[in-house]
């Protein structure tokens, strides 16, 4: 377990969540959000997990499940991929992603958020230290290794996405503009209708500058609010479990 300053401590509640029970009372029924994609601001979530392995599990596998394969899940796992549909429920409403969007829009249309869940990562990964006591090889190593140490509870997709993830240290590698330009060569072709996604690092290289404006104002909201939500969670699941 690796301590994200900031975020609840897990161990107190852990015994709450030793068993899989049936009583899903308070908890939003989810939906699958799965696409062609897989998870493209990956960093940042895994970031926003905090210190709970099971949480960062659940916000690892959120976009390979649909909602009842997700209630299916042991609950701090469960928790985490309602944390994860929440991120995207937040980010997505930003006014400062929105404005991000709009530097996209005559290019890429739709597929525009799609885009900037990438450069936010860039930047995240890029000033790490503005956000974090621990150097990104670390946190990106001990992310592999708890995902590797979850792997029978991988859905097949996640299953073949980590080794790629991991031999290709995508965590580290998003720091570089070459590693984000490799991302976005990727989701191209992958798209399920005709992009120009391969040509997305052009503008972030011509908008450079603006981007990790909107991106440095907004990402304390997401982690003021990705911490408030998540400790949300774990009230919620304590009553429950007291009740």
């Amino acid at each position: 377990m690796l301590s994200i300053p900031g975020f609840p401590i897990m161990e107190d509640v852990y015994i709450l969540f030793q068993r899989k029970t049936g009583n899903r009372a308070g908890i939003q029924k989810i939906k699958s959000t799965q696409t062609n994609f897989y998870i493209l601001n990956i960093l940042a979530h895994l970031y926003l997990s905090g210190d709970s392995d099971e949480i960062m599990l659940g916000n690892f596998i959120a976009d390979f499940v649909n909602g009842e394969e997700a209630a299916e899940y042991q609950r701090p796992i469960y928790l985490g991929i309602l944390l994860h549909r929440e991120i995207d429920r937040f980010t997505n409403s930003h006014l400062l992603f929105s404005q991000s969007k709009k530097k996209l829009w005559q290019r890429h249309r739709h597929y525009s958020s799609v885009i900037v869940d990438i450069f936010y990562d860039h930047f995240l990964a890029k000033n790490w230290l503005d956000y974090s006591s621990i150097e990104l090889q670390k946190f990106a190593d001990h992310a592999y290794s708890t995902l590797q140490g979850f792997e029978e509870s991988l859905p097949a997709k996640a299953k073949y996405v980590l080794p790629h993830m991991i031999s290709n240290n995508w965590l580290v590698n998003y720091a570089k503009l070459d590693g984000i330009n490799r991302a976005m060569q990727g989701l191209a072709r992958r798209a399920s209708f005709q992009s120009e996604m391969a040509k997305a690092i052009e503008d972030l290289e011509n908008h450079y500058d603006s981007f990790e404006r909107d991106f440095t104002a907004f990402f304390p909201d997401l982690l003021s609010h990705s911490k408030t939500h998540l400790l949300n969670l774990i009230d919620t699941e304590i009553s429950h479990q007291k009740n």
